[in-house]
């Protein structure tokens, strides 16, 4: 700390610092000790808000800069619940504490980072023998996370929650990491799940995910299974 310039000293001399200098020293001689030993890329407590702050999730503390984040982790607080959440860890039994890094660390899974939604294409089919109608899905996911497969789910309008149920309509949700889920509303009509009527494809080249969903027609939601009935063409 320089103890030059200060009131009352003379050149080359040291003043009485005040307390917000020795605060800022404490902090800086913190941050110093923290970047030795914490790599915030892999800080699971870490966290960068939409407005540019820090945050400590452990703590749930804000701060202005990665500094001031860094002389907290080295903090009384910071390492106090450490130790608090490796020893409730340890007592749940959820973690051996043996594969815990450092003295008090903790694994924590580390959320993924959304970008948004991927883009897509949807067309209107119509199979010419049965005269089922359909839709073809193209997903365009370039950014997918590599190894990851996207995958799809059908919802009805009972299970969400951003919309009143209508029980005319029902949702096909897709997910891939790193991307946003998002859904489709479609009609409540029953899909035919029969080879070739339904189907999904990944491009790994392309990264292009496919999907066809075929809609089974009236008479066949009404009378499939009837005895005597001829079977449905496969």
């Amino acid at each position: 700390m320089d103890y030059q310039n200060r009131a009352g000293s003379k050149f080359g001399g040291g003043g009485v610092a005040d307390r917000s200098a020795t605060n800022a020293d404490r902090r800086e001689r913190l941050r110093k000790l923290a970047l030795e030993s914490i790599d915030l890329d892999k800080d699971p407590y870490f966290f960068k808000n939409h407005v540019g702050s820090f945050e400590c999730r452990l703590c749930l503390t804000v701060h202005q800069n990665d500094g001031s984040y860094l002389a907290h982790t080295q903090g009384r607080k910071h390492q106090t619940n450490l130790a608090r959440r490796a020893a409730r860890e340890e007592r749940e039994g959820k973690q051996d504490p043996s594969s815990l890094p450092g003295a008090y660390g903790v694994q924590v899974k580390k959320q993924t980072i959304k970008i948004g939604r991927p883009g897509y294409k949807v067309t209107k089919i119509r199979d010419p023998l049965t005269h089922q109608t359909g839709l073809l899905f193209q997903i365009f996911t370039h950014e997918i996370t590599p190894g990851v497969t996207p995958r799809v789910r059908f919802m009805s309008a009972f299970e969400q929650k951003l919309e009143t149920p209508d029980k005319d309509y029902q949702y096909l949700i897709f997910a891939a990491e790193p991307y946003q889920s998002f859904a489709f509303k479609l009609q409540s009509k029953e899909i035919d799940r029969r080879d070739g009527q339904y189907w999904t494809w990944f491009d790994e080249d392309s990264k292009n995910f496919w999907l066809q969903i075929m809609f089974k027609t009236e008479r066949e939601e009404r009378f499939t299974g009837v005895p005597g009935l001829a079977p449905l063409r496969t």
